[in-house]
């Protein structure tokens, strides 16, 4: 059995991760430059430049990306590499990166797949309020504005946000993500929902200047729920765990989804948040719920799920010695079943697996090349699993590997190696390890040979 004709078999990436060149060509500054400089905030006080110096190698990567047969490539645009200060001037230089970036990609024969926001939030911005101030929206529409009409003659895939969980409870809540912040739940709960409102305005902007027909999602992420067995009970139990409030979260992919499809928050969520639920203006919900083409996701783990008593879902905690990643993330593979079943079902849009890999402390072997079995097998389970999703009737189009190559994992700084190319980071040599040539052979077979 194999995917779909035409599945975009796909690596990706982020623009703050790998491209650097953050003083160059009229770059702005993005709140990632001030977590970078906050002392303690990145492992070994590690910062983003040169990272994978993709703004001056892009050549070289997609030639890379052209010889391992991948057919889709998701990057994010920079906005403060656009627009500097995030409104107003268009940095002419910066956009013309991007627009030489979708000519190679289509000569290569790698369709862009277009994410406008990965988490690089301009700095200007954020000290205009950032996602708290209810302004943002318009801000981010006006960027995706921009980026649609220059490259829009050529892109037809386009993704808004991605994984605003992230950007809000890690950057706004937890304080681990730029901008580092430590908000009150109201607060972040507002931010929120202005970056759904965002997301919206930016669908219409897409719509409204794409000079071919696009075709629209966004890349969430949140907590997946794998029944501990296939019984009735206990697969009804992951469901209701996957979307049901039982305390207020911003993990619940319901929260980030509902509003887009649905076109309301779930009950039970306000509910729980009470007082600290969003303020909603007339007009919001019908400008967040624009009509979507595909729901992409970003699917790495999930946690078990069992029915206990009454049906009441119990999480399932994992034994002594289960397999973890080198970033410590439980092994579970069949979360890529799972995750875009139970999406699909709510949803009723085609899936897209917007990032899925796995870290491991990979070396450059004494014959010169980089062995990871371990990713190897562990691409090889999450991919069957994805593959049983498909069999299964779950509208499945694409699956995007992360990473393209080892990057600036964040606040992990280059701990994290999540790509199937190995940097070496002093030379900016890039190396394909074991599991890059084993992906080629998955593309060549449409999936076949797992």
């Amino acid at each position: 059995m194999t995917f779909c004709k035409n599945f975009a078999w796909g690596v990706a990436s982020a623009s703050y991760q790998v491209e650097g060149a953050l003083d160059e060509d009229g770059r702005g500054q993005s709140v990632w430059d001030m977590m970078c400089r906050r002392p303690g905030a990145i492992w070994n006080g590690q910062k983003a430049e040169p990272a994978c110096d993709h703004y001056h190698r892009w050549r070289e990567d997609v030639a890379l990306m052209r010889s391992l047969g991948v057919r889709a490539y998701r990057f994010s645009v920079a906005w403060p590499r656009v627009i500097p200060d995030g409104t107003g001037k268009v940095n002419a230089k910066g956009l013309a990166f991007y627009d030489r970036l979708v000519d190679a990609l289509l000569k290569a024969g790698i369709e862009p797949f277009v994410t406008l926001f990965h988490w690089d939030h301009p700095l200007a911005l954020y000290r205009r309020g950032g996602w708290l101030n209810r302004d943002s929206a318009s801000w981010f529409a006006d960027y995706a504005a921009v980026v649609t009409r220059k490259v829009s003659d050529r892109v037809r895939f386009w993704m808004t946000l991605n994984e605003p969980v992230c950007f809000t409870a890690l950057g706004l809540k937890d304080g681990l993500h730029a901008p580092g912040d430590k908000l009150l739940r109201s607060e972040i709960n507002q931010a929120a929902h202005h970056a759904l409102l965002g997301h919206g305005m930016a669908v219409l902007a897409i719509r409204a200047n794409a000079k071919r027909k696009p075709s629209v999602g966004y890349a969430p992420t949140g907590d997946v729920r794998i029944p501990v067995t296939n019984s009735p009970r206990d697969i009804e139990a992951a469901r209701r765990a996957m979307f049901e409030f039982t305390a207020p979260t911003l993990g619940n992919l319901a929260w980030w989804n509902d509003p887009i499809f649905f076109g309301r928050y779930p009950e039970d969520g306000l509910r729980i948040s009470g007082a600290d639920a969003p303020r909603v203006a007339s007009g919001d919900m019908k400008i967040i719920r624009q009509p979507l083409d595909f729901f992409g996701v970003n699917i790495y783990q999930g946690k078990y799920c069992r029915a206990g008593k009454d049906g009441k879902p119990e999480d399932v905690p994992t034994p002594v010695g289960f397999p973890i990643t080198a970033i410590q993330w439980p092994v579970t593979p069949e979360a890529l079943y799972w995750g875009p079943r139970f999406l699909y079902e709510r949803y009723g849009k085609p899936i897209y697996i917007t990032e899925n890999g796995m870290t491991n402390r990979d070396v450059v072997s004494l014959d010169g090349k980089v062995h990871d079995p371990q990713r190897i097998d562990f691409l090889h389970r999450y991919l069957r699993e994805l593959r049983r999703a498909a069999a299964d009737g779950v509208d499945v189009r694409g699956y995007f590997l992360w990473t393209v190559m080892d990057n600036f994992e964040w606040g992990e700084g280059y701990k994290e190696r999540f790509g199937i190319i190995y940097t070496d980071y002093p030379t900016q040599r890039r190396i394909p390890k074991d599991s890059a040539y084993w992906y080629r052979d998955i593309i060549a077979s449409n999936g076949a040979t797992l």
